[in-house]
């Protein structure tokens, strides 16, 4: 394990249809880096933070753990252990070139998480992609250690005509780019990515960052993601603890009709965001926080 200590001066965007910048506080935290082995034996970037009841952030296609810095930077580290790792093929991460398809290796790779750093009774965050990673656990191993799932964005459905059908129209256009070994070619299909991923346009060091641990993703690992075809539908409407469905009014890559299939499938509460896209957590901090915060504080 390795500590890295962070001093940070924390502001938000919050105000639909505005882009103001308001302070919160200077963060001082001890960010705590973790290399995990989970299916297959693949290392696993993991980080955490604080102390508490454990939230697991599970990230989307081609993001990291980069994409909870408005959770990390916040004071949600006071009251929950934050934990948030680079899936297989992501961020720091292994990519082996052929490990992506196979549910049981996405499951193992949360239970090694979950296992190695005892979380127990566990928050499971999963946002679009991350939505079926968390599903991939909760069907092989149960929800023994997990108090509860708030599902960001996400889906739960993959490789079928019922599955491309919950996703944007514009999303579905960029998806052959996603796989091009064409340097020029990868990079603006990833800006035009990070771009639809929020409802306001970002501002040049938002979608800097953002690109950065986009591109880093292989074509490879991206193609073999776009071909899994799983259904956690079922998965779903089975689940025995609390869901949470945050989603974006305005969601361009996973349709908003999604979180109300969802709502039907399980029984749970939906927080609609106006004026946001796919990214709640990103575009609308602070409700976010504090959502998050108060569906804990229930379990």
């Amino acid at each position: 394990m390795r500590y890295r200590a962070v001093s940070l001066s924390v502001s938000t965007i919050d105000a639909p249809g505005a882009r103001v910048k308001r302070p919160l506080r200077v963060v001082s935290l001890v960010m705590r880096t973790h290399t995990i082995h989970g299916g297959d034996d693949a290392a696993l970037n993991v980080q955490e933070a604080g102390s508490g009841r454990p939230v697991l952030f599970v990230h989307g296609l081609s993001q990291s753990v980069m994409s909870w810095r408005h959770q990390f930077e916040s004071d949600l580290t006071d009251e929950f252990r934050l934990v948030a790792l680079d899936n297989r093929g992501h961020g720091e991460s292994e990519k082996p070139r052929d490990a992506y398809g196979d549910s049981t290796l996405w499951a193992q790779d949360i239970h090694a998480v979950v296992t190695e750093l005892e979380l127990d009774d566990v928050v499971l965050v999963g946002w679009s992609y991350g939505g079926v990673v968390a599903l991939d656990y909760l069907d092989s191993f149960g929800t023994d250690h997990t108090a509860g799932l708030n599902f960001v964005g996400g889906v739960s459905a993959l490789g079928s005509e019922t599955a491309t059908a919950r996703l944007g129209s514009e999303y579905v256009d960029l998806v052959s780019g996603f796989v091009s070994t064409d340097a020029e070619e990868s990079v603006e299909t990833m800006r035009q990515f990070v771009d639809l991923c929020v409802f306001e346009e970002l501002s040049p060091a938002d979608r800097y960052y953002m690109l950065g641990y986009n591109v880093v993703v292989p074509p490879h690992v991206r193609d073999s993601l776009r071909d899994r075809v799983v259904s956690h539908d079922d998965t779903l409407a089975s689940l025995d603890v609390p869901v949470l469905v945050t989603h974006g009014e305005e969601d361009a890559v996973v349709v908003p009709d999604v979180a109300r299939t969802y709502a039907e499938l399980v029984e749970s509460e939906v927080s609609w965001y106006p004026n946001t896209g796919h990214s709640p957590f990103w575009e609308r901090p602070e409700r976010f926080n504090r959502e998050l915060r108060a569906f804990v504080h229930e379990l």
